[in-house]
């Protein structure tokens, strides 16, 4: 059990720590509909319409998505960056696989 110690000690103070900055706000926080300057138009001056909630159009989403794509290849791309006599054949295999994943991935989007 001692051995898992620092994880519990971390798994303990990582809410209590991240939950300061989260709360802090709220006692200093007022209701914002009190104001009429908060709920008139913000700088285009046009009142806004419709709903906020409405669909959007499905060419919206491969722009997220070339910003998603290079995350897991930084991530993935981590085991290489050791000597080369250390990573075997499976390894630069497996690599090679990923890459290819990869590349075939982003020439489809």
């Amino acid at each position: 059990m001692s051995e898992f110690a620092p994880i519990c000690i971390y798994l303990v103070i990582n809410p209590l720590v991240s939950s300061i900055p989260l709360g802090v706000p709220f006692p200093f926080a007022s209701n914002s509909s009190t104001y009429p300057e908060k709920l008139s138009a913000y700088e285009c001056g046009s009142d806004p319409f419709g709903d906020a909630k409405s669909c959007f159009d499905i060419r919206i989403y491969p722009v997220p998505i070339l910003f998603i794509i290079p995350d897991p290849e930084v991530t993935f791309s981590f085991p290489w960056a050791v000597p080369t006599n250390k990573i075997d054949l499976f390894g630069s295999w497996s690599m090679m696989a990923f890459l290819l994943i990869l590349t075939i991935g982003s020439l489809y989007e």
